[in-house]
């Protein structure tokens, strides 16, 4: 029993015990409070769900009955149900709550590709934070999803592990557990982890496959410089392979060797490509309208089963606008 020192008949908390009112404490209040409101059938033989309802509930109006239904308080072996002619069977438990179903978290400019138990990835669209310091900030990655990931478990968490700049597109992974979030961190930083990106760049790539090693280096106002001098900051390595080239602009597949900030933006200003829309990083071409940057594929190994796991997404229509019949910009 919890102490008080308010309510009658409840056990007074000693001297120096204090409240406990940390979340954990908070969750587990509300979780025994809604299970004390809980009603708790057996289902002996085989029924639709709603003259089970009815006769389990006597004394409760039909009217009454079909409300809980639709709004989603009635759960069959711990799944709600609101279908008033579900089958029940035999030893399920059909459990009666007072709080509503909250309803669906919609998602905004980003889309769920794949989830589980220890992962989620999503497409997020050009335009949309992945994250933000601010708590006033919620139209972001992070936000949303926890928003969803909480809609069914009020303790549930989520653990960013690569973010995309704002107005870049494509592929995101997050942890939903701790376990996950150190699994999958490692595999970033050995490199097993793997990102493919498409990429709208300036100018006319003449080379059709090419790899570029640079050392990169950040300065105080957090861009990221790339130097051919061997040593002169972090070893940063990205491979090209050329899908379309214009008088303007030219399309790649990249991926990388090396997981670094900004590496792909400072690297191809550094050969004289900056990215179509990336202004920090040399562009001066606007027309796109976003950053000519898109996660395409990501490639992982899954935490929990050691499997190979393989996501890919469209690359935007966009990015092939600038090319007409002939592969020309």
């Amino acid at each position: 029993m919890a102490y008080t020192n308010k309510r009658p008949g409840g056990k007074k908390r000693p001297p120096g015990v204090k409240k406990d009112t940390s979340y954990a404490a908070r969750a587990e209040a509300r979780r025994a409070k809604t299970e004390a409101q809980e009603r708790s059938f057996t289902v002996k033989e085989t029924a639709e769900l709603l003259p089970f309802l009815l006769s389990a509930m006597s004394g409760t109006g039909r009217n009454s009955v079909k409300s809980v239904l639709s709004h989603g308080q009635v759960r069959v072996d711990g799944v709600p149900v609101t279908r008033h002619n579900h089958e029940l069977q035999p030893g399920q438990t059909v459990v009666v709550g007072k709080e509503r179903a909250k309803p669906k978290v919609s998602l905004t400019g980003l889309r769920i590709l794949h989830e589980d138990d220890e992962v989620i990835v999503v497409r997020k669209e050009a335009g949309l934070l992945s994250m933000s310091s601010s708590r006033d900030e919620d139209n972001t990655v992070y936000r949303q999803l926890m928003g969803h990931i909480r809609h069914n478990d009020p303790n549930g968490r989520l653990f960013a592990l690569q973010l995309l700049e704002k107005d870049a597109s494509g592929v995101m992974l997050l942890a939903k557990t701790e376990a996950a979030k150190e699994a999958l961190l490692e595999q970033w930083n050995a490199g097993t982890a793997k990102q493919a990106y498409t990429v709208l760049v300036e100018g006319k790539v003449k080379t059709e496959a090419d790899t570029v090693t640079s050392w990169l280096r950040e300065t105080k106002t957090l861009k990221m410089y790339a130097s051919r001098k061997e040593g002169d900051g972090q070893r940063a390595v990205i491979h090209y392979k050329l899908l379309k080239a214009g008088s303007q602009v030219s399309l790649l597949e990249v991926t990388t060797e090396t997981n670094r900030k900004n590496q792909i933006r400072a690297q191809f200003e550094d050969i004289g490509h900056p990215i179509v829309g990336d202004k920090k990083y040399g562009s001066s071409l606007r027309n796109l309208g976003r950053l000519g940057l898109h996660v395409h594929e990501l490639t992982f190994v899954h935490p929990e089963t050691g499997r190979t796991t393989k996501i890919e997404t469209e690359v935007p229509k966009t990015f092939l606008a600038p090319f007409n019949d002939n592969g020309q910009a």
